[in-house]
């Protein structure tokens, strides 16, 4: 399917898809985030196709975006999404969005027995199309600026077939009577709040290779497991990106050796920390 997009960049624009998504009674909207390389998710693209259009907008630039909520909590809007959970999430993280009138395109097959339940497998089974989709370009660097082609594409590709996948599955709910059922789980779906990452305190036992360690070095690992986390949050760098497991089991088997398991540029930015977590270690159980 051949679908208009516009890119939202400049206050032009912006005017042009505001006059459009104001006179659509039904909304598809998807976003793009990097939950893999951050500690915390950062949100990167939010795309709305209205009337025919798919308009993408830049969180990450410097337009205003807060004039989105008053559509999204418009309760005469149907606003259609695919495993809308994060999106939103992230979208009242950020903005302090109310959805009202949601429709899970996700939450739908569920309810109506399909067992394969990506947007791809539901927009052939539903509408006959085929999405190309990626793992590389769901991987790529929604952060970089500026975007590509291909990236854009992409984005723009979810929602256009959005209206048709809603239209469908709405009537095979009507005609299995579970629309009322549909209703009630999408207004649940419609006020999950986004909730910041916790240390668990009993995290760094399922790390492999745990239970080879004796004693005190199990009580080492969780003192730099716990570093890890918390340092990891302050840069705002996923987890496995800082330090991966592996690293951390190995220092806690061999202090006097941080170089063998850590690379220059880690041993230059944390390396005194952790030789003074394991210093204070040692002092404490001398």
């Amino acid at each position: 399917m051949d679908t208009k997009w516009l890119l939202v960049d400049t206050p032009q624009k912006l005017l042009r898809a505001v006059n459009n998504i104001e006179k659509s009674p039904v909304l598809s909207i998807d976003t793009e985030y990097d939950s893999f390389r951050y500690f915390k998710e950062i949100l990167c693209l939010i795309q709305i196709h209205a009337s025919g259009t798919t308009y993408v907008f830049d969180p990450l630039g410097n337009l205003d975006l807060s004039f989105l909520g008053k559509f999204f909590r418009n309760r005469q809007i149907i606003k259609i999404l695919h495993a809308a959970d994060n999106d939103i999430r992230l979208l009242k993280r950020d903005y302090k969005f109310d959805f009202n009138n949601i429709f899970d395109t996700h939450r739908a097959a569920l309810l109506l027995g399909f067992k394969q339940l990506s947007l791809e497998k539901m927009i052939t089974q539903f509408v006959g199309a085929e999405l190309k989709k990626s793992k590389k370009m769901q991987r790529s660097r929604w952060d970089n600026r500026p975007l590509t082609e291909e990236q854009l594409r992409y984005a723009v590709q979810d929602v256009t077939y959005l209206p048709e996948l809603y239209e469908r599955q709405l009537e095979e709910l009507k005609s299995r009577d579970l629309v009322q059922t549909a209703k009630e789980a999408f207004a649940k779906i419609a006020s999950c709040n986004w909730q910041e990452k916790k240390l668990d305190w009993q995290g760094h036992i399922k790390i492999k290779g745990y239970y080879s360690l004796n004693q005190e070095q199990k009580e080492l690992l969780k003192k730099l497991y716990v570093w890890r986390f918390r340092r990891a949050k302050e840069e705002n760098r996923a987890i496995f990106m800082f330090l991966p497991d592996k690293s951390l089991l190995e220092l806690a088997q061999n202090t006097d050796n941080l170089q063998e398991y850590l690379s220059p540029e880690k041993i230059k930015l944390y390396g005194s920390e952790i030789a003074q977590i394991i210093k204070e270690y040692r002092q404490k159980h001398l």
